[in-house]
């Protein structure tokens, strides 16, 4: 996809129809390769948020929620969720549970919340999971096609400010994640949210069990710990969340990124993790 972009073709499938969407609210973000110009380094590429085939009738279904506003969701999501990342001296932390949780059902127990990016950079979502998936793969096809274009990785400062910039116009997705990054600049944290809000920090974490993990991350946290250590509490942060939050649980998810790259640890089962305590 990203080197198809590159080299300029275009798509010729019927399947490439008009945004549903009116042009004057959503239009404006959404660039075709031909309309797109490669001297700029602050120009990205979009895909269509939504498109529908050309000359079909429409149904009862698909007219239903045409009709709806752009940021209109046709029935209340209810779900949550426990993800953090904090960074120390050997680098950055990202741990998230595994539960995806719909109201009282739990959709999937082993859903991954943790994305990496590139080598260096690992997303943290906290959301919709169909939304959350969607703008991984448009932040790793963006970032690639920027390595492609400049030669050279976009920052993660680039990077959040590029999320940001793709989640405002969806501020109702109320999407959130976090971006951990390890490289010679040294480890950093930042938070996204989809109405755009950017945030720097040691310590961040977001979902319905956040509160539970700030309460153990404050009290353990410190700069100086080891990568022991450093697991330990991360792994501890989101125990301690799945047992007050009933929407996060089943599996503890981590992740330790170095200016050598990230490392995916073990998954460790909450209930093996209460044995051995």
């Amino acid at each position: 996809m990203a080197l198809q972009d590159v080299c300029g073709f275009l798509d010729t499938l019927d399947d490439t129809g008009p945004c549903t969407y009116p042009p004057n609210e959503m239009g404006y973000m959404w660039r075709t390769a031909s309309e797109f110009d490669r001297d700029s380094a602050f120009h990205f590429l979009f895909p269509p948020q939504q498109c529908s085939r050309k000359n079909r009738v429409p149904t009862l279904f698909s007219s239903t929620f045409s009709s709806l506003s752009p940021h209109q969701q046709p029935f209340q999501l209810s779900h949550g969720t426990t993800t953090l990342g904090f960074i120390f001296q050997d680098g950055v932390i990202a741990a998230a549970d595994t539960r995806a949780s719909c109201k009282g059902l739990i959709c999937c127990p082993t859903s991954q919340k943790i994305m990496p990016i590139h080598s260096h950079l690992v997303v943290n979502t906290s959301g919709s999971g169909a939304d959350c998936m969607l703008w991984e793969r448009i932040l790793t096809r963006e970032m690639r096609l920027y390595q492609l274009r400049h030669r050279k990785r976009l920052s993660i400062n680039g990077a959040a400010k590029l999320l940001s910039m793709m989640l405002h116009p969806f501020k109702d997705q109320n999407t959130k994640n976090v971006l951990s990054f390890g490289g010679r600049s040294g480890p950093r944290v930042c938070y996204v949210c989809s109405d755009g809000l950017q945030l720097k920090g040691e310590i961040i974490s977001v979902g319905s069990g956040s509160p539970y993990a700030y309460a153990v991350l404050d009290d353990g946290w410190r700069w100086g710990m080891t990568v022991d250590e450093a697991v330990a509490l991360a792994r501890e942060a989101v125990f301690r969340a799945t047992h007050w939050d009933a929407y996060s649980g089943n599996n503890v998810d981590l992740f330790h990124i170095t200016a050598h790259g990230w490392r995916r640890t073990q998954t460790v089962g909450i209930q093996k993790y209460m044995d051995g305590m």
